[in-house]
């Protein structure tokens, strides 16, 4: 069976490969360097339908203002505790401090 997948797609899931641990991404940094700015929304959606199938680490993608856009009971927790065990810290107000870590390839 063959699949086809556009060319962002492809560029985004390398994009989130390369995001070490310890790291984090935000949407629109990965959507930028895979060719479109605009499409932070798309590298979500990609997330939601690839990561377990192309085994990535989905975890280290947040949102821009440093925080974890999904819900409580709904993956957050999951996700807090992979960065948590990668060396991330939360502040008091579960945000992440981009200045320290941010991924900049």
């Amino acid at each position: 069976m063959f699949v086809m997948t556009n060319s962002f797609t492809i560029k985004v899931k390398k994009q989130i490969l390369q995001i070490p641990a310890g790291k984090v991404a935000t949407y629109g940094q990965i959507a930028a360097q895979s060719g479109n700015p605009r499409a932070a929304r798309q590298v979500a959606r990609i997330l939601h339908s690839c990561s377990r199938k192309d085994g990535l680490p989905w975890h280290r993608v947040v949102n821009r203002h440093g925080r974890i856009s999904l819900r409580k009971s709904q993956g957050y927790e999951i996700q807090q505790t992979l960065l948590e065990r990668e060396g991330v810290v939360f502040t008091e107000n579960s945000r992440i401090d981009l200045t320290r870590f941010l991924w900049r390839p």
